[in-house]
């Protein structure tokens, strides 16, 4: 049998593929309510949830509150300083996932419905592949990409669908979020196969903390009358994306990608959106349809058909 499947006592053990996978799955569970709680954030949601806080403020205050998080877990670790050779990547990882994602969708939920934004991210997969090819040397089958890109055809043509067949600022925003997420993802997956998950995260907030303190201690002094009136809800909201989002949730996405590899892994997000929707649902009260439902099993059997598909390691 595969050693792979069996651990030292002779007993079964999952496969580094399957394992990425799974970690890659609670992962995405947790970036699902993402966007539901950055709309309550920035007070995009109903009125009774209270004043929010100014989507700079979010997507700032949440990478400098995680940075303070990894700061501690990089010291209670007594983690080395990163080789020179991954401060790009680490830059890489900070532009796309800790600033230019949350900035551009905490400005699209102003206006945007989560469950609207959530069905726009459906194209993070196919992104993180094209980048994963770019970045991390990896080698996708013509297979893979058929079936990367019937996922994402049909999370776009639901977007379509559900905004009247035309798309607006917000929803360039989303598109350009999901560009910087996908290039910050494959950087970090491809370095974690070295550094290590957990690592590679951290050391990406704390690199972006001289940047972000002066910047988030201008917004508290600016905006203090609004982060003042923010209702309870909104910095619930807050905390969330800080922790989970911005933090915890990467522990278990990089780990994934370096076991399973940035484009399999990544092929996960396809269920994204509609966990999102879910989430939506529960936490923003916003309406969840029976067709969205059958959407979500069609783009499911995608991910199934596709995580059979071939993908060469570089």
């Amino acid at each position: 049998m595969d050693t792979r499947l069996r651990g030292h006592d002779g007993g079964h053990r999952l496969s580094d593929e399957t394992t990425g996978m799974l970690l890659g799955l609670v992962a995405v569970a947790i970036f699902s309510l993402t966007l539901p709680f950055t709309r309550l954030a920035v007070g995009g949601a109903l009125a009774s949830h209270g004043a929010g806080l100014s989507p700079t403020f979010v997507a700032l205050g949440r990478a400098l509150v995680a940075a303070v998080l990894a700061g501690g877990w990089l010291a209670w670790k007594r983690a080395p300083l990163p080789p020179r050779s991954a401060l790009l990547p680490l830059a890489t990882v900070a532009v796309g996932c800790i600033i230019g994602f949350p900035w551009l969708t905490s400005i699209a939920m102003r206006s945007l419905p989560a469950a609207h934004g959530a069905v726009l991210v459906g194209i993070l997969p196919l992104a993180t592949a094209v980048f994963g090819a770019l970045l991390a040397g990896e080698k996708p089958s013509a297979g893979f990409w058929i079936m990367a890109s019937v996922g994402s055809a049909l999370v776009v043509g639901f977007a379509l669908g559900q905004s009247g067949g035309s798309l607006h600022l917000a929803d360039l925003a989303i598109f350009l979020a999901v560009l910087l997420a996908a290039m910050g993802y494959a950087a970090g997956g491809r370095l974690s196969q070295t550094l290590g998950g957990q690592h590679t995260i951290c050391w990406a907030l704390v690199l972006s903390a001289p940047l972000l303190l002066p910047l988030v201690g201008w917004l508290c002094w600016q905006e203090s009358p609004q982060l003042a009136a923010a209702g309870a809800a909104a910095w619930t909201g807050f905390a969330y994306v800080s922790v989970f989002s911005m933090f915890i949730g990467f522990f278990f996405w990089y780990r994934g990608m370096a076991l399973g590899g940035v484009a399999r892994v990544g092929q996960v997000q396809l269920v994204q959106p509609f966990l999102s929707l879910l989430g939506a649902a529960v936490v923003l009260g916003e309406a969840l349809e029976w067709p969205t439902v059958v959407f979500a099993i069609a783009v499911i059997a995608v991910v199934g058909a596709g995580r059979k598909m071939q993908v060469k390691r570089g």
